[in-house]
């Protein structure tokens, strides 16, 4: 009898951080021979990274045109076009979607639907066409298990006031640091139990979602998250299956260090010692007030290392108000700042690269991890600071010191470099990173979770057609 050949449906939030998730899945699983219709909107399908001519007969890109509301800016259609006051407005839209997408998904039915946090409206839609529909979350088991059961994301009885979020939450049956802090709080108490304007929390999202799916899937492994994983099946009362942390994909090419755009900053890698250089980067998405930049840029001049900031420029201010005056020349032998998007993947992969101070977003965790960087943790916003503190409970990351407004200041975070870099506990924690940069490199782990999900979509259409 002839093997069949799976069809996943897969729907991300738009906001880059899931859209690349999910389209390094997809890519994963056409690896193997299913057959994946990713859907999104025009723009930001265009927006992706081209995929391999290899697996272009078993990737469909199904396009679902976002409609117009009101304020949301015109052709704005992921997050990193947005402010953040105007995420709310982008919810919004993406809740019209849920018509087009019925049709869609009769034009195309798949065996499966993985979708985001954000639709709770595709389970109720799916059913009607026995279709199964699982949750892929690419944020940590750790910050899943946080968040807690369906019925404290949609009620709130358990926390009721911001300082019940600077703890670890009373449902965690073991040791812990995983919580927010004290500054940032408020914003996560808002966020998920709040309404915003598109009528509907965060928190009744993801526990309409954890309700109507079958199972759950979670972007990391047994090997750096068993006790989360295994917290969150109870909690949720669904099966929950790690899929690894999806590493990318080696790079094929030398294309980025020899392209005339990048080759300065690869020569510059180079001259430098191995393991000396600071990679900074806070992201596409997160946008740092220009007092922080200024206050970031003297940080890395006092720490004396050297160092590669990857900078994303303020909207509003000139290109010489960035940084600081005089600031490029002062460091000049020190090292070198580069305005907009670079190959991080590539530039972490550098042997010159030892450490990396950034924002604590999964998707570069995994990169920096996977290639054994000491790692100096400031995170900024959503799950980020939850990420952090797992880093530090692991003993493989240092998170460095804010004030009580959540900002930070150039001696305490130049302090917190040369203590990662350059002293005996920095030492320790270069150890100890060592040894998780072995589950992390370890393709073929990581390659073991797709076969072991493809598997469980198999029982699950068995079970499906012994019930017809």
């Amino acid at each position: 009898m002839a093997t069949k050949n799976y069809h996943v449906m897969v729907f991300p939030w738009l906001a880059f951080g899931h859209m690349l998730p999910f389209l390094e899945l997809s890519k994963k699983l056409a690896a193997k021979g299913t057959r994946v219709s990713y859907v999104s909107t025009p723009k930001n399908l265009q927006r992706l990274p081209p995929v391999h001519s290899s697996l272009g007969d078993k990737i469909k890109m199904l396009e679902i045109p976002l409609p117009s509301v009101d304020g949301l800016p015109v052709n704005c259609e992921a997050t990193v076009d947005l402010q953040p006051e105007e995420i709310q407005y982008l919810k919004k839209a993406y809740d019209k979607l849920a018509l087009p997408f019925e049709e869609l998904l009769l034009e195309n039915l798949p065996d499966l639907i993985l979708i985001d946090f954000a639709p709770f409206w595709i389970p109720e839609i799916a059913a009607k066409y026995g279709v199964s529909t699982a949750f892929f979350s690419v944020y940590t088991a750790s910050t899943l298990a946080y968040l807690g059961p369906p019925v404290e994301l949609k009620n709130g009885t358990l926390r009721t006031r911001p300082e019940h979020f600077v703890h670890p939450p009373p449902w965690f049956n073991f040791h812990s640091l995983v919580a927010h802090r004290p500054d940032y709080a408020p914003t996560m108490m808002r966020n998920t139990h709040c309404p915003d304007a598109s009528g509907v929390p965060s928190g009744q999202r993801i526990a309409k979602i954890v309700e109507g799916c079958k199972f759950v899937v979670v972007r990391s492994c047994n090997e750096f998250e068993e006790k989360y994983i295994n917290l969150i099946e109870e909690l949720y009362q669904r099966p929950v299956l790690p899929i690894g942390i999806l590493p990318p994909a080696p790079e094929t090419g030398t294309q980025p260090q020899t392209d005339s755009g990048w080759s300065y900053i690869f020569r510059w890698l180079n001259k430098q010692k191995s393991k000396s250089v600071v990679f900074v980067g806070f992201g596409s998405e997160y946008k740092m007030p220009i007092k922080q930049i200024h206050e970031l840029a003297c940080a890395l001049e006092l720490s004396e290392q050297p160092f590669l900031w990857i900078l994303r420029k303020p909207e509003g201010v000139e290109y010489q108000e960035v940084l600081p005056t005089g600031f490029l020349s002062r460091v000049s032998n020190q090292g070198i700042v580069s305005l907009g998007w670079a190959p991080q993947q590539d530039i972490l992969a550098h042997p010159s690269i030892g450490g990396c101070l950034f924002h604590s977003g999964w998707g570069t965790i995994i990169e920096a991890l996977s290639f054994g960087h000491r790692l100096v943790l400031i995170p900024m916003v959503a799950d980020q600071g939850l990420n952090a503190k797992l880093l530090v409970e692991k003993e493989i990351g240092h998170e460095v010191p804010r004030n009580e407004d959540g900002s930070f200041c150039k001696d305490i975070v130049a302090n917190s470099i040369r203590l990662v870099m350059n002293t005996e506990e920095g030492e320790k924690l270069r150890l100890r990173t060592a040894q998780v940069q072995k589950i992390f490199s370890n393709h073929r782990v990581h390659d073991s979770y797709i076969d072991q999900f493809i598997q469980h979509i198999k029982r699950l259409e068995f079970q499906k057609g012994n019930e017809k």
